[in-house]
């Protein structure tokens, strides 16, 4: 090559040709206690329940009482799931109830912070649906309440057990990849189906609702390191529905940067697309929809494609659940402690702030659900 030349392999980025190698085998299954078997009570049966209740069956875990504030819905997600359940009047008798250690409390936020409190008084163990809190410090005062009362908080961060997801972190904590220089996530699916329906008066529906999920993956991969969000929202051409269906988030690492693209406004052509570049390797997560993904690990090594069995909806409840179970019988942190979650809703808090200011925004600047 003359001098001044372009290595055209080079510049337009062109890769060399690599191995098959063998995945390796991780932990990515949803996590099942040994023994442990205590008897579940479950407060709030609104529309994500059945997935709760389904996970739960499926896994064996007694579900031994329901409350609803409309007793008939409580009635029948007990006869299709747990028919041998009580259905309770009022939920304090569940948090009375001497028998039952594991408290599932899935209303809408507003509702949920007594009811923890109350379970964790009674010496329960709970776990919250996501987002845990829209108030930091009222989160801290939950987990410190917790750590009092010497029981468990966690949080239904079930996307963390999808299966592409799981296995792309635990790659990521066995050092398959080195260390992390950048996150980038991108989908594209059509969430007009929640026009008029009560997620509609949601006003950051995708950033928080739905993006809670990726904020918390990008948090479990980056831990301290993340040190600003940029964000912005946008109505999609034609939407029906009140509330953007577009966002999109920045996020300044230490070392490294991350990105969020959420285009809920696509009305064909589904697709999300996660990638991870770390010093040692890469990690490609790909497919039509959250449930259908293959995912590519690249090393000096060569390309490893693992098979992964189980689906997002119901594992990743199973795997919620579990951990918090297995954390219980093991006297350890469950993985999606309430504690450790603060960061992730401080990330979400953060980018909903930056939407709203039109500024780059750090997480400690925030200390609750923004609102217009």
């Amino acid at each position: 090559m003359t001098e001044g030349a372009i290595d055209t392999d080079t510049y337009a980025l062109k890769s060399r040709a690599l191995a098959e190698i063998a995945a390796p085998d991780l932990p990515y299954h949803p996590p099942m206690p040994r023994s442990y078997r205590p008897r579940i009570g479950m407060i709030g049966i609104g529309g994500i329940s059945a997935s709760h209740l389904d996970a739960y069956r499926t896994a064996g875990w007694e579900v031994a009482a329901l409350w609803n504030r409309t007793r008939g819905k409580a009635e029948e997600r007990a006869a299709e799931f747990c028919p041998k359940a009580s259905v309770v009047d009022d939920w304090r008798r569940i948090v009375a109830d001497d028998s039952i250690d594991v408290i599932d409390v899935t209303l809408h936020p507003e509702h949920r912070a007594p009811i923890i409190e109350d379970a964790l008084e009674a010496g329960k163990h709970v776990l919250s649906q996501k987002p845990f809190v829209t108030d930091l410090d009222e989160g801290r005062r939950l987990v410190k309440m917790a750590e009092d009362h010497g029981v468990k908080l966690a949080v239904n961060q079930n996307g963390r057990w999808s299966p592409h997801m799981a296995w792309m972190r635990e790659a990521v904590r066995a050092g398959l990849i080195g260390d992390v220089l950048s996150i980038h996530v991108s989908i594209h699916w059509d969430h007009g189906w929640t026009a008029g329906t009560p997620f509609d008066e949601v006003r950051d529906l995708v950033l928080f609702d739905f993006g809670v999920h990726w904020f918390d993956f990008v948090a479990s991969l980056a831990g301290d390191r993340v040190g600003s969000v940029f964000a912005t929202a946008a109505m999609a051409r034609g939407q029906a529905n009140k509330m953007p269906l577009l966002a999109q988030a920045l996020v300044r690492m230490e070392g490294g940067q991350a990105s969020l693209v959420f285009d809920g406004g696509a009305p064909h052509g589904a697709r999300d697309t996660t990638y991870v570049a770390g010093t040692s390797g890469s990690l490609v997560s790909e497919g039509p929809d959250l449930g259908t993904q293959s995912v590519l690990l690249t090393t000096s090594d060569g390309i490893a494609r693992p098979r992964f069995e189980g689906t997002w909806f119901n594992d990743g409840f199973r795997g919620a659940m579990g951990e918090l179970l297995c954390a219980i019988e093991d006297g350890r942190t469950p993985d999606n402690s309430a504690c450790g979650n603060l960061a992730t809703l401080a990330l979400t808090f953060a980018a909903i702030e930056s939407r709203k200011s039109g500024r780059e925004i750090r997480p400690e600047e925030v200390r609750g659900l923004p609102h217009d």
